[in-house]
């Protein structure tokens, strides 16, 4: 029983029965969710139907995987939780890619989830075959199976608040199917914190402040570098306000972010850094590295060139890191200083520190002009031609001349292998709201076709650009059909080498001309992925002549009617990019194995013995 200041005030349908299915929406409704993604199973029928009395948005998707990747995209951009929608054993089989992003990438995520009657559990009954329980589990920060019907509101809140709260995370909630068609008893519902706040997140301590603020002090090359955990320390509408800006300014230290978040900071501020390659860049160009990295809600790992000291140095730089995560800090690099904090708490906290000391941390000019001076210079592509031998245009500047056709303060998702690396070089041209690029640490191919479906949702009032490779379009490319129907303004890029581009180069690389092998790296030069678009009802146009023909499409395709389009833009596949050249490491020293994304592995003693012997692989 629940006192009277906690009661719901429940929506009662006038010709049906109030339902399980009642109970889950109206207590998601009550927590904040406005939209869902995902497909129609009968299991979930009294959920679905109780949405659209609880005020609900329903946005069914083509695959199930893409309606999760669309929850973690509406929440990346919206800051609330992600709510999505599957139905028993197949449709959430096909579920699991998407938890799987949003666990590695702590995106939270409320999926709700239905199976068999509980009669009929070991009896070999449809769709009841595999514990859905026990699946998510390794993948979720919680995952529950409800078997009564009046616990649902309790459950729901409990779940939806560990998806929030904390490290965030996606949670899995199976109401069977005889639980969400059953009438509950209403005088013994089980509210839990349904109509209570979610729990505070924690500060910063003071005297980790003071030691923090003695190590900025003696930096004369302090670099700030922002991850997904400092998004709301931003803000789209009045970037000029944010409080990571404030910080920035009150230190005099520029603002790098890792590929997996872009802050609303001023394209034309002298403090924003651009990405956090820059930093790489500065150190080989000018021979200046950082002495003073603070990470503010970012993880160290390949997305900050892994343990290789190019973006973080391994010596001579004091590094602080500011996690929600303790087992974060220090996972990789040695830190000097570990601060378990929200982000935002953090930057009030040491404002409130700097300006009781009237701004001890002051300097660093030159660094800053470093900084920008690297980033004014010239690429090492601007004397190429721009149509490549093969006759198709080059990568650079086909790149170039769409992201600057790109509107100011669109919402840039860049999924693929090659093209969101020649994405992220270009993104500062777009002067994008937000960008983001969507394979995170799974290296994912193909969740762009869900977060931009979840960040038309979360952002109405912005153009969401969509790119990809030809090898990640092919992924989800049937969600053309649910931009079009729900009329989502998405403009959708495929960046068309007619290769796996990262696959094909990374063989270049290794093999050369020691073996012409180039296995299953190829794909169809004759796929018109304009036409496909133009199949599921939506705009599609390619470019493959000139630059002029890449702007003039993308500006009909960005004005006008709102209505979603695709641009097929034809590249080569040469040149390779510098990133994908770094990850397979190519070296002539003998004493060395490369191998395709990862540090070089030393060769092994018996090896080199067997070669002395002439016995192949030391054997």
């Amino acid at each position: 029983m629940a006192s009277s200041d906690q009661e719901l005030k429940w929506k009662i349908p006038e010709k049906r029965d109030f339902l399980g299915g009642d109970l889950v929406a109206q207590s998601l409704a009550q927590l904040g969710v406005e939209v869902s993604f995902g497909l129609h199973g009968g299991h979930l029928d009294a959920f679905l139907i109780g949405c659209q009395l609880a005020g609900i948005r329903l946005i069914d998707s083509r695959h199930e995987a893409t309606a999760v990747q669309a929850a973690e995209g509406y929440a990346k951009l919206s800051g609330k939780v992600g709510c999505c929608f599957v139905t028993a054993n197949s449709g959430f089989c096909n579920s699991l890619p998407g938890l799987a992003t949003a666990f590695a990438d702590r995106s939270p995520i409320f999926m709700v989830t239905s199976s068999p009657p509980l009669r009929d559990a070991e009896t070999n009954c449809l769709q009841g075959f595999h514990d859905q329980v026990i699946l998510a589990k390794p993948l979720t920060k919680f995952a529950h199976r409800v078997t009564t019907v009046e616990e649902i509101p309790r459950i729901v809140s409990y779940a939806y608040k560990t998806a929030m709260s904390g490290i965030p995370g996606p949670v899995v909630v199976d109401f069977p199917i005889d639980v969400l068609f059953h009438p509950p008893r209403m005088s013994a519902l089980a509210y839990g914190s349904v109509m209570r706040p979610t729990a505070v997140s924690p500060a910063p301590d003071p005297a980790a402040l003071d030691e923090l603020i003695s190590l900025w002090k003696a930096a004369s090359r302090p670099a700030i570098i922002v991850g997904t955990g400092a998004a709301r320390t931003t803000n789209r509408d009045s970037p000029k306000a944010s409080p990571l800006l404030k910080l920035a300014e009150a230190t005099n230290t520029p603002v790098f972010y890792s590929q997996k978040y872009t802050p609303a900071i001023p394209f034309d501020h002298p403090l924003r850094g651009g990405n956090s390659g820059t930093l790489a860049r500065v150190r080989f160009a000018k021979q200046q590295a950082a002495d003073f990295v603070l990470l503010l809600g970012a993880r160290t790992g390949f997305l900050l060139a892994g343990r290789s000291g190019a973006i973080i140095p391994n010596s001579g730089c004091k590094l602080v890191q500011v996690d929600l995560d303790g087992g974060e800090i220090g996972k990789s690099h040695a830190v000097d200083l570990g601060i378990v904090s929200d982000a935002n708490k953090f930057i009030s906290a040491l404002l409130n520190k700097l300006h009781a000391q009237n701004n001890p941390v002051s300097g660093h000019d030159a660094w800053i002009q470093d900084i920008h001076a690297v980033k004014g210079m010239t690429s090492q592509y601007t004397g190429d031609a721009v149509v490549r031998p093969d006759g198709r245009l080059h990568p650079y500047f086909a790149m170039q001349a769409i992201m600057e056709s790109v509107p100011a303060d669109s919402i840039v998702i860049m999924d693929g292998g090659e093209a969101g690396v020649w994405a992220m070089d270009h993104l500062e041209r777009a002067r994008p709201a937000t960008g983001i690029v969507s394979t995170g640490y799974l290296g994912f191919l193909g969740n762009g076709w869900g977060y931009s479906m979840g960040a038309a949702l979360a952002c109405p009032d912005r153009l969401i650009v969509n790119i990809h490779g030809d090898g990640s379009a092919g992924f989800h490319i049937q969600e053309l059909d649910t931009y079009a129907r729900h009329n989502l303004n998405i403009v959708t890029v495929v960046f068309n080498n007619f290769f796996w581009g990262m696959s094909v180069a990374g063989q270049d690389l290794l093999y050369s001309d020691a073996d012409p092998t180039r296995a299953v790296s190829s794909l169809s030069p004759s796929c018109r992925y304009d036409v496909v678009a133009q199949g599921f009802n939506c705009r599609g146009a390619i470019a493959q002549a000139s630059l002029d023909e890449v702007r003039q499409h993308l500006a009909k395709l960005t004005s006008g009617e709102r209505r979603p389009g695709l641009l097929n833009c034809i590249v080569s596949r040469d040149p390779i990019t510098e990133v994908t050249k770094g990850m397979v490491g190519k070296t002539d020293d003998k004493d060395w194995i490369v191998v395709p994304y990862y540090d070089n592995v030393p060769r092994p003693f018996y090896r080199e013995q067997g070669d002395k012997n002439g016995v192949a692989n030391g054997h």
